[in-house]
């Protein structure tokens, strides 16, 4: 919340506010990607049971950290002093979650233990090999924040953008 005293101008100060604006934006189009990758993985998901519902929370967990770690990035953004260490969060916490994500998948669809009669084979392979990759890609995306936060957030702008594609049907 931008506070002004006196003479100051609200205008102004909510400009001041941009990094708020863009950690808030940033946090709602990821998190609106994941919860939409899985609706669509649990389409394909014919029951539960006791570990996929604990795979499936340590996955909440990691998206529930999502806007603090957001947050926290839209913060230090411009500052050079800490701008790495909150890359570092913000990648720490997507590498997290695509280890749950993934791993939840490969749970339900080893032997399509899980997995609805209806689906495909080819449907299986597809989302297997969708997801497969994350993990390795998000930690890639820290090793980069090594090198420039920048080149990092530009890998996990890509890899949103390529998690936001549906799957063919």
């Amino acid at each position: 919340m931008p506070h002004v005293e006196g003479e100051q101008d609200l205008g102004a100060a909510l400009w001041d506010q941009w990094p708020s604006y863009f950690g808030y934006a940033l946090s709602f189009i990821t998190i609106g990607i994941m919860w939409m990758n899985h609706h669509s993985l649990f389409r394909d998901i014919e029951r539960t049971d006791h570990a996929l519902n604990v795979l499936n929370l340590l996955l909440l967990m990691g998206i529930a950290f999502v806007p603090f770690s957001t947050a926290v990035l839209a913060e230090y953004l411009e500052d050079a002093d800490h701008r790495l260490a909150a890359m570092l969060l913000y990648g720490g916490t997507f590498t997290f979650t695509a280890i749950w994500f993934n791993s939840m998948w490969i749970y339900a669809s080893r032997g399509r233990r899980l997995i609805d009669e209806h689906v495909s084979d080819q449907r299986v392979r597809q989302r297997t090999q969708r997801y497969i990759f994350g993990p390795a890609l998000y930690g890639i995306g820290l090793a980069l924040a090594l090198i420039t936060p920048w080149l990092s957030m530009g890998l996990y702008t890509v890899l949103a953008a390529l998690y936001l594609l549906p799957l063919d049907e």
